[in-house]
C-alpha cells in the first residue's frame, strides 16, 4: 500500500483501532487534528512507514488511548524536529507506547510520569538527551514491564528510585552516556529477566544486590569501566543464560567461589543454563577450567583479550552446542585440536561457524581441521601463533569457509590443491609462513576471493594467471621465486 495519511481518517469519529503497521509506502504526516476527533481511538498503530514531521500535541485528547506504536518511521523533516509531545501524559490508560527507530530529539518530557497505567514504554534508537526523567514518581508505574530506552544519548546516573519498579522484566539502557554506579536499588527488582546496562561509562563494582535476581537470565555491562571483582552473592544467578561483563577493568582473579584451576572464570557458572559467555578484554588469569566443558548448552564463548594460559582443556569437545568460540590474545600454548573435535549432535555435525584462536602460542593440532564434520565454520583465525607442520588436505571440508587467516606461524610444506574447493572463500592470508612449492592452479577456482595474501613465504614459479593476476604485488611480496603478472615476467629457459 502507498500513498500519503488522509487527515480525512480523522471524519470516522466512531473508529476504535487504526492498525496500518508496516506498510512501508505509507508517507505524509499525522494528522495534527487527530486528537479532536476520535474520541473512541483504543489503538494507533502506524508503525514501519514513512511518516514524518512531528507528533502532534492533540495525541493527548485520545483519553482512551491504550497502545501508541510508532515505531520505524522517521519524525523529523526540514527544519521541524521531532519531539515527544508534552501531551503524552494525559493518556491516563495508555498501556503500550513504542516510539523507537526515529529521529526524537530533545529531552523526555516528565509529564510521562502520569502514565500509570503503562505496561511497555519503548523510546530506543532515536536522538533522546538529558537525564532519565521523573524519578519520583516511578512508584506510581506499578505495571511497568518493559522500560527500553537504549541507543540514545541520555546522560546523567540511574536513579536510586529505579528500584521501585517492581513489576519491571525487562530494562534496557545500554549505549548511552550513563556514568556513576550502578545502583543497589536494582537488586529489589524481583521480577527482572533481563537488564541491560552496556555501552555507558559505569563505574565503581557491581552491586552485591545484583545476587537477588533471581529470576535474571540476562546480564550485560559490557563496554563501561567497571572495575574490581565480581561479589560473591553472583552465585545465586542460577537462572542466567547470557553473562557479558566483556570490556571492563575487572579483576576477576579476586573473585570468591572460583575454581582453583582458573583464578578467573566464575566456578558458580557451571551450575547454571549459561548460553552466551562473554568476559573477554579483562584481567582473567590462570587457565581455561575444565567444567566449561559441562555447560552443555552454551553456544558462544569469548575468553579473548585476557592472560589465561596453559592449554585448552580436553572437555571443551563436549561442547556439541557451540557456535562460537573467541580465545584470542591469551597466552594459551599446546594444541589447537581439541577445538576441531568438538562432538556433534548424532546425526547431526558441529554447528561451529567462528573460531578464534589468534594471538597465542599454540604449536600444534594443525593436522585436525576437517577431520570432524564441521561444514558450518565460516571464519577461522589461527594467526600468530607458532603452528608447525603442513596444511591437512582435510581443510577443503570446511565448505562453508569465507574467511581464513593462518598467517605468522611457522606452516609449511606446499599448499594444497584442495583449497581451491573453498568455493565462498573470501579472505585467504597465510603470509608469514614456509610455504614453499607453486601455487596450486586449484586457486583459480576461487572465484568469490577477495583478498589474498601469501607475501613472505618460500614460493617459487608462475602465479596461475586468471583472477590471481588481478591482487597486488603486495599479495605475493617476499617470495623471492614468484614470477608472472602482477610480478615480473618468468625467464623462459
Amino acid at each position: 500500500m502507498k500513498g500519503l495519511l488522509s487527515p480525512s481518517i480523522t471524519l470516522l469519529s466512531s473508529l476504535e483501532v487504526i492498525d496500518l503497521g508496516e506498510l512501508a509506502g505509507l508517507s505524509g504526516t499525522i494528522p495534527t487534528s487527530i486528537g479532536f476527533h476520535l474520541p473512541n481511538l483504543r489503538k494507533l498503530v502506524l508503525y514501519g512507514n514513512r511518516l514524518c514531521g512531528s507528533i502532534p500535541e492533540s495525541i493527548g485528547k485520545l483519553s482512551n488511548l491504550e497502545e501508541l506504536v510508532l515505531h520505524e518511521n522517521r519524525f523529523s523533516s526540514n527544519s521541524l524536529t521531532g519531539h515527544i509531545p508534552q501531551r503524552i501524559g494525559q493518556l491516563q490508560v495508555l498501556k503500550e507506547l513504542d516510539l523507537s527507530s526515529n529521529l526524537l530529539v530533545v529531552e523526555i518530557p516528565p509529564s510521562m510520569a502520569n502514565l500509570t497505567a503503562i505496561s511497555v514504554i519503548s523510546l530506543d534508537t532515536n536522538h533522546l538527551e538529558g537525564p532519565i526523567p521523573f524519578p519520583s514518581s516511578f512508584a506510581q508505574m506499578s505495571s511497568l514491564k518493559i522500560l527500553r530506552l537504549q541507543s540514545n544519548h541520555l546522560t546523567g546516573k540511574i536513579p536510586s528510585t529505579f528500584g521501585e519498579l517492581v513489576s519491571l522484566q525487562r530494562l534496557s539502557l545500554a549505549d548511552n552516556k550513563l556514568e556513576g554506579a550502578i545502583p543497589s536499588s536494582l537488586g529489589n527488582l524481583s521480577a527482572l529477566s533481563e537488564l541491560y546496562l552496556s555501552g555507558n561509562r559505569f563505574s565503581g563494582q557491581i552491586p552485591k544486590s545484583i545476587g537477588q535476581l533471581s529470576q535474571l537470565i540476562l546480564l550485560n555491562v559490557s563496554h563501561n569501566l567497571i572495575q574490581g571483582p565480581l561479589p560473591s552473592e553472583m552465585s545465586s544467578l542460577r537462572n542466567i543464560e547470557t553473562l557479558d561483563l566483556s570490556f571492563n577493568r575487572l579483576s576477576l582473579s579476586s573473585i570468591p567461589k572460583c575454581d582453583v584451576e582458573s583464578k578467573g572464570v566464575p566456578e558458580f557458572l557451571h551450575k547454571t543454563p549459561i548460553q552466551e559467555l562473554d568476559l573477554s578484554d579483562n584481567n582473567l588469569t590462570g587457565s581455561i577450567p575444565t567444567w566449561l566443558g559441562n555447560l552443555s548448552r552454551l553456544y558462544i564463548l569469548n575468553l579473548s583479550k585476557n592472560s589465561l594460559v596453559s592449554k585448552i582443556p580436553d572437555s571443551i569437545t563436549n561442547l556439541d552446542q557451540l557456535v562460537v568460540i573467541d580465545l584470542h590474545a591469551n597466552k594459551l600454548a599446546g594444541s589447537i585440536s581439541q577445538v576441531f573435535q568438538i562432538k556433534q549432535t548424532f546425526p547431526f555435525e558441529s554447528l561451529l561457524t567462528y573460531v578464534d584462536l589468534s594471538d597465542n602460542s599454540f604449536s600444534s593440532g594443525i593436522e585436525q581441521i576437517g577431520v570432524r564434520p564441521q561444514h558450518g565454520i565460516k571464519f577461522l583465525n589461527l594467526s600468530s601463533n607458532m603452528l608447525q607442520g603442513k596444511l591437512p588436505t582435510s581443510i577443503q571440508r570446511l565448505e562453508s569457509l569465507e574467511s581464513m587467516d593462518l598467517s605468522t606461524n611457522k606452516l609449511g610444506f606446499n599448499l594444497p590443491e584442495g583449497l581451491g574447493n573453498l568455493s565462498k572463500l573470501k579472505t585467504l592470508n597465510l603470509q608469514k609462513n614456509r610455504f614453499n612449492g607453486s601455487i596450486p592452479n586449484g586457486f583459480l577456482k576461487l572465484r568469490k576471493l577477495k583478498k589474498l595474501d601469501l607475501s613472505d613465504n618460500l614460493l617459487v614459479g608462475k602465479i596461475p594467471g586468471g583472477k590471481l593476476s588481478d591482487f597486488p604485488k603486495s599479495s605475493y611480496s617476499k617470495n623471492k621465486g614468484l614470477c608472472g603478472k602482477p610480478l615480473k615476467p618468468c625467464k623462459h629457459t
